[in-house]
């Protein structure tokens, strides 16, 4: 069998480094042509050693002269235009794109036009741009493959079934580090509370998003483009074990559920090898009688108002989405870096959105316009709230 040739967007990221263990489990299968990465150097120059790739992207040009200088017989390239140049590649057959944030974007949208399937754990990428990335996809045949446990599960769920028999979609969901606080207990809570997810082992970013929520808004909208569902077909529903990672229930009434481990190497294995499963390495150990019982509870929507306003500006559609993710990227590091409180998360992100001026027939372009501004206007947000506290 033909290898398949891999490129992988965020290699040093959480995502991106057990996508690299999957790749390295099946030599035979998979071949890692190129790859893009931040900030952490190190851990880029031993994937270089490691897979021989051919193409890099660095985040920073300091980090592109340094690489290149070291390892002349990789080309290397920098920034958000290196990107693009690296989603241009022809030589390739799959993009997995694990980066975090908005700018995961484009590179998708070149990946499609070129035909190639994208593997995709950036839910931010159909969250601003899924209209026009599904429509592109549809038309040039290429497979948007979902990485993200709960899309994966409702994606594997639907193999062999036909779209007009599902009934609705339902996301199960955590609930993050707080969901046994009330609201008034949020106040004081710090970055170190928010990083200490019950379940899951993430990047800050994600792990904070899934403390207030957004993190299951954006999955409720992309969940919408991948699936073709409509808004009030897709449930989400508090889930604490995170052993189901989501459900399809069908015209008859009948629920496919897929479960097991918390392990993100399965979706992402899944992803890069569809339709086929493979021996997953090292697997986790999974246990039904050992988890003993498994509880469901209804989404507090007062509780959890992003989730509430994901909905909202998801049925809205046109440039609603890209700003409830642009003003949640930028206040969620706000907190991460002590500027705002945990609360504030949520005040900026509902401002931007009631603020928000639409316009008729949204193109990508004005979309991604919106993004911009939304995020000069929360940025300047934010340090207004600084200068108030006098920090």
């Amino acid at each position: 069998m033909t290898k398949k040739k891999i490129i992988l967007l965020g290699a040093t990221g959480s995502v991106g480094t057990q996508a690299l263990d999957v790749i390295d489990s099946h030599p035979d299968l998979f071949e890692l042509v190129g790859f893009a990465f931040g900030n952490n150097q190190d851990k880029a120059r031993q994937i270089i050693n490691k897979f021989s790739p051919k193409i890099v992207v660095a985040a920073q040009e300091a980090t592109q002269v340094q690489l290149a200088k070291d390892f002349p017989d990789v080309v290397v390239h920098a920034g958000d235009s290196g990107l693009i140049t690296l989603a241009q590649t022809e030589n390739y057959d799959i993009l997995l794109n694990a980066i975090v944030g908005s700018i995961g974007v484009l590179p998708t949208i070149e990946a499609v036009k070129l035909g190639r399937d994208v593997a995709l754990a950036n839910k931010e990428t159909l969250v601003v741009a899924g209209y026009t990335i599904m429509a592109e996809a549809e038309r040039v045949g290429s497979s948007i493959l979902p990485v993200d446990s709960e899309h994966s599960a409702i994606f594997q769920a639907l193999q062999g079934v036909a779209a007009s028999d599902v009934r609705s979609l339902t996301i199960t969901a955590s609930g993050g580090s707080f969901r046994d606080k009330r609201r008034e207990e949020l106040v004081t809570v710090t970055l170190e509370d928010a990083l200490a997810h019950p379940n899951w082992k993430m990047g800050a970013k994600i792990t904070l998003d899934s403390a207030t929520m957004v993190n299951k808004g954006l999955e409720v909208i992309e969940a919408h483009h991948l699936f073709g569902v409509p808004y009030d077909q897709i449930h989400v529903v508090l889930h604490r074990e995170s052993v189901v990672h989501s459900m399809i229930t069908l015209k008859d009434g009948a629920v496919l559920a897929q479960l097991g481990a918390t392990d993100m190497r399965q979706p992402i294995q899944f992803a890069l090898s569809h339709p086929r499963h493979l021996p997953l390495r090292h697997e986790k150990s999974f246990d039904l009688t050992q988890i003993g019982s498994l509880h469901f509870e209804e989404m507090d929507l007062v509780r959890f108002p992003m989730l509430d306003l994901a909905y909202r500006v998801g049925k809205l559609g046109g440039g609603y989405p890209a700003v409830y993710n642009a003003a949640n990227e930028v206040a969620n590091q706000a907190f991460q870096d002590g500027k705002i409180s945990f609360l504030e998360i949520e005040q900026l992100i509902t401002r931007a959105v009631f603020e928000h001026m639409e316009f008729d027939g949204q193109t990508l372009n004005q979309i991604l316009a919106s993004d911009k501004r939304t995020r000069e206007k929360v940025t300047q947000w934010v340090a207004d709230l600084t200068t108030e506290k006098g920090n």
